[in-house]
């Protein structure tokens, strides 16, 4: 891809050289490059409001009939890089052929370590998440809250809807085993417990906000802890990489990915201590980190996962998919696989930012510079003709310019252009298998 950008810049810099080509010059700061990988908010940029979930709305119950919208900084631009701007299949140059089936509507493999891209189908679609959105809990309350901390059941925990851990009113249990419990067993009543830990649901959700916008994962909106269905919620394959490629990272999060059994403590009176096992579908694939499923009427299914292979990293997300004809987390597997088949330092198609990619540096300041003295008139001097070029433009700039215009749009198709292979899609059986995992 640099070699076909350097060819297109060298064709517009040998017309501008050879005076074939007349740009204007017009004042003002240079626009953002839009093979910028990452995104800032420079004072000078434009910011868009950002989306919201609206939990007054009435709850999706039902997939959606047409495409989730398309998630982008606030500044407007494709956080990752201008390749990830597709609503289709991107995949890297000189990369094996892709496996099949991947049917899911949106999904992205990246190499955890070095942030590059390799693949990605529709990676900023705002997708729901169902309970993949619980890494996100993870990685906000795992650093704010203290895992001895105890908090006491409630018949709202109980209560609450979709996949439970179990806990009962009255109940004292441990901050860290109800990390264990919300990502074992993906349970909403872990997620109750630890927003109510955290200062309530609205603080919880705000903090999970502010946890998404500082790793520039600005697809995610969040409508409460545990990815049941929220009008307006959303995530996107790009912003789940990005997710759990920190979870991975933080050994405190990276150990609760990997526990494989748990202890329920016994309440007297009300029940009895038990297990609970690690329910990632991928816990015997080598190398593996971890993994979240989720699940709702709305969301079907989804998956993100990482593992490590000869010291490398490949992390992988999977959003909106059938468990037929392959289920979430095996189209994962397969794109892992592809990954690791991958040699190591291909150039991506774009990449996975990190915090420090965000922030847009100030511009140097510059001098003012001193104004110049007015020259004496020189009464030898003949009469100057006004000059009203601005009045006529001459036809040649016209035509400079219609000329230099069309080279730039070469020079953008060339400069966005990838290898792009379309992968064998299938037709979806619709799943009623319950409620969000």
């Amino acid at each position: 891809m640099g070699r076909r950008r350097g060819a297109a810049r060298a064709v517009v810099g040998g017309l501008l050289a050879a005076g074939l080509v007349v740009l204007p010059v017009a004042p003002g700061p240079p626009p953002a490059s839009a093979e910028a990988p990452a995104t800032g908010t420079a004072a000078s940029t434009a910011t868009e409001p950002r989306p919201t979930a609206d939990p007054a709305a009435p709850t999706p119950t039902a997939p959606r009939t047409e495409r989730p919208p398309q998630g982008s900084a606030p500044d407007g631009r494709i956080v990752g890089g201008a390749d990830l701007d597709t609503r289709g299949l991107v995949v890297a140059d000189d990369t094996p052929p892709l496996p099949g089936p991947l049917a899911a509507s949106g999904w992205l493999v990246a190499d955890a370590t070095s942030g590059s891209v390799l693949a990605a189908r529709d990676p900023h679609g705002r997708y729901y998440p169902a309970s993949t959105l619980k890494t996100l809990t993870l990685l906000t309350l795992a650093p704010r809250l203290d895992p001895a901390q105890v908090v006491v059941g409630t018949p709202e925990d109980e209560q609450v809807e979709g996949s439970r851990v179990g806990l009962v009113a009255g109940g004292r249990y441990s901050v860290g085993f109800l990390f264990q419990g919300l990502i074992l067993q993906s349970g909403n009543d872990a997620a109750n417990a630890l927003a109510r830990a955290a200062g309530g649901t609205a603080a919880t959700v705000a903090a999970m906000t502010e946890t998404a916008e500082s790793i520039g994962a600005y697809d995610t909106v969040v409508g409460g802890p545990s990815g049941l269905d929220v009008a307006g919620q959303s995530s996107s394959p790009y912003d789940l990489a990005l997710i759990f490629r920190d979870l991975v990272t933080d050994p405190v999060t990276a150990a609760v990915l990997t526990t494989v059994t748990a202890q329920v403590p016994e309440v007297p009176g009300r029940g009895p201590g038990f297990q609970i096992q690690n329910q990632n579908p991928l816990g015997a694939y080598p190398g593996t980190l971890g993994g979240k499923t989720g699940f709702t009427d709305a969301a079907r299914h989804a998956f993100v996962t990482a593992a490590e292979r000869d010291g490398r990293r490949l992390v992988v997300s999977v959003l909106d998919t059938e468990n037929q004809p392959l289920r979430a987390a095996d189209q994962a597997a397969l794109l892992l696989d592809w990954g690791f088949a991958v040699p190591p330092g291909t150039e991506g198609v774009g990449r996975l930012v990190q915090p420090a990619d965000l922030v847009t540096p100030p511009e140097p300041s510059r001098p003012t510079p001193r104004p110049a003295e007015p020259a004496l008139p020189d009464a030898s001097a003949a009469p100057v003709a006004a000059d009203r070029s601005d009045e006529h433009p001459s036809p040649l700039i016209g035509a400079g310019l219609a000329v230099a215009a069309a080279v730039v749009v070469g020079v953008t198709v060339v400069g966005r252009r990838r290898a792009v292979r379309r992968a064998p899609g299938a037709q979806r059986t619709p799943d009623v298998s319950g409620a969000d995992r």
